[in-house]
């Protein structure tokens, strides 16, 4: 059994163990983490999974009256935390963006997450900050690919930041991963809401990688179920090649195995049907 929770609306899924309990989507849970149980809210209810996942961290059941307002007290701290932060900040006039705030009411410390062009002495700020919150605060400057992490958003594809959603790990993008999937080497057209190359070109590379290797390349004549023509174009989503026909130049689009030699090959030998040897 699995299930999923954010600690924010259409923010990062957590996956759990539902262990004995059995919430509906929209009830807030409690999340075990290293600073204690965490409020969150269930955005898929516990099912069975065909996959065997082992390790992950056991639900600690529905968030009381008590937890909640917890909750909503420790948000309205970090409300509070960034209105400050956003003062002081412009009153030392620092070049500095607040992305986000975390803040633990245990051992009653802010952590302040921002984003700045360079290196920021940021030392008065601290102190100001901490005789006005009246706590601890920590200041922790992150990268654009964390900053787009944290505060969400859109991507070109019209769906939620795949950082903001599913992703725990930033791998490394190139542009030759743009190259092999033809997309143009335009930064406007390939770069994500962070301003660096889209994540995604990284984890659909292997795709791209595999349909080349086994689908006839561009020029090439193929026979098709159409008749025979050749390739101007590949369209790997839908695993399929683009044709030419060379009667009277129509183009079709033919999937990868009608035109690849090793499903001729099988055709040739079987003559087209499905044998199952005992």
């Amino acid at each position: 059994m699995i299930m999923a929770v954010s600690f924010t609306r259409y923010g990062r899924l957590y996956y759990l163990d539902p262990g004995g309990h059995s919430p509906k989507v929209g009830d807030k849970v409690l999340v075990p983490t290293d600073a204690g149980p965490e409020v969150a809210e269930c955005v898929w209810a516990p099912q069975w999974v065909s996959d065997d996942i082992e390790g992950l961290p056991v639900c600690a059941g529905v968030a009381g009256e008590q937890q909640l307002e917890r909750d909503e007290g420790n948000r309205r701290r970090r409300a509070e935390a960034r209105s400050v932060s956003k003062r002081l900040i412009k009153r030392h006039e620092l070049p500095m963006k607040i992305v986000g705030i975390d803040y633990l009411d245990a051992e009653n410390v802010y952590t302040v997450y921002f984003s700045a062009p360079h290196r920021v002495d940021f030392r008065a700020l601290v102190r100001d900050l901490a005789r006005n919150l009246r706590a601890r605060v920590e200041l922790r400057q992150i990268g654009p690919r964390d900053e787009a992490r944290l505060q969400g958003g859109i991507g070109p594809c019209g769906r939620d930041l795949c950082c903001a959603t599913f992703l725990k790990d930033f791998e490394p993008v190139s542009v030759r991963m743009a190259k092999d999937q033809d997309l143009p080497v335009n930064p406007l057209r390939i770069a994500g809401a962070c301003g660096r190359l889209m994540c995604c070109l990284k984890y659909e590379h292997p795709l791209y990688q595999e349909f080349r290797s086994s689908a006839p390349r561009v020029g090439l004549t193929v026979d098709t179920p159409e008749g025979e023509g050749t390739v101007v174009g590949h369209n790997v989503p839908s695993d399929s090649v683009v044709v030419r026909l060379n009667d009277g130049g129509r183009r079709c689009a033919c999937s990868r195995a009608s035109v690849c030699a090793p499903r001729k090959q099988h055709d040739a030998r079987y003559g087209g049907r499905d044998t199952v040897e005992e």
